[in-house]
């Protein structure tokens, strides 16, 4: 990879590990699915500014735009507020280091390929990390374990979007695509999330992030993502994630005071590790040949 693919992978890792923060903060005056709406509406507003959002696309390729409007943001993004409300914003960024984890196993499945050593090995030292993460949280009681559930449920979501959105960008490019997959998104959240919005209360720096959540953590750095999707292949675009849970644990212990337990953040450093694994060169190889397209094959770039 060049600079230019470096920076890909750096950006978004950076501005999604800080939108924990944001989402905590934004929590202080809207319900879930208010804040979801309203993030969605802001990052669909910021790409609207751009011209390269508004390039045509076939009508035969709206059903896998839509699909990723589901998948990569009307469903995950609904969790993590839910989910935020139940364990902090922390142990929320830390789990999302589980990422690669769950793109090679979705890989792996769609593919009816047995993965490699490396991999498999990977998988392992992955989950008990994840396993590790989770187990402070569990023992705080129902509400917390059924956020630590949210948070698995929306990578697995997330697992599947990158393999949908690489075809699409290599056709359009990112800005067009993901920008109608928010206009999708964003009709799916409205009936909640409108009315949980009129009935919020700002004060200046819950609005702050939650326009710094939407700009950032709803527009730019999906765009980012998305281009690194179809420059590098989804695998190794994934690798972004490696910077979340650092990001996200720094933030909610300097800025809100969090306390995140020791064995979390054991949890999160085996995670990366069982990620390393496999992004190993071997192994890489292996998910990226198997990796398939989950668009149908009008999608893919000839």
């Amino acid at each position: 990879m060049n600079r230019r693919d470096l920076l890909l992978l750096i950006l978004p890792g950076l501005i999604w590990g800080a939108s924990f923060l944001f989402i905590a903060e934004s929590l202080e005056a809207v319900a879930p699915n208010g804040l979801t709406f309203a993030r969605i509406a802001i990052g669909f507003l910021t790409l609207a500014m751009f011209p390269a959002s508004w390039r045509s696309v076939t009508w035969r390729d709206w059903r896998s735009i839509a699909l990723l409007g589901v998948v990569w943001m009307a469903f995950p993004l609904s969790m993590f507020p839910y989910a935020e409300q139940r364990v902090s914003s922390a142990v929320t960024g830390m789990l999302n280091g589980t990422g690669p984890l769950f793109t090679a196993i979705v890989a792996a499945s769609l593919s009816r390929q047995l993965p490699s050593r490396n991999v498999i090995s990977g998988l392992m030292v992955g989950l008990a990390g994840t396993m590790l993460i989770a187990l402070p949280s569990m023992h705080e009681g129902r509400s917390s374990a059924a956020g630590v559930a949210l948070i698995v449920i929306a990578m697995l979501s997330y697992a599947f979007a990158l393999s949908i959105a690489q075809p699409l960008q290599h056709r359009y490019g990112a800005l067009p695509v993901i920008w109608r997959a928010q206009s999708v998104a964003l009709i799916l959240t409205a009936p909640l999330g409108a009315r949980e919005l009129l009935d919020a209360h700002w004060t200046r720096g819950s609005l702050l992030s939650l326009l710094a959540l939407g700009a950032g953590g709803t527009a730019i750095a999906f765009v980012l993502m998305a281009t690194a999707a179809g420059r590098v292949g989804p695998t190794r675009a994934s690798a972004t994630v490696f910077l979340i849970p650092g990001v996200a644990l720094l933030l909610g212990v300097a800025v809100r005071g969090e306390h995140v337990a020791l064995l979390a953040v054991l949890g999160c450093a085996v995670c990366i590790a069982g990620a390393w694994l496999m992004r190993r060169p071997a192994a890489a190889l292996v998910l990226q040949r198997s990796t398939p397209s989950l668009v149908p094959s009008a999608c893919v770039k000839p």
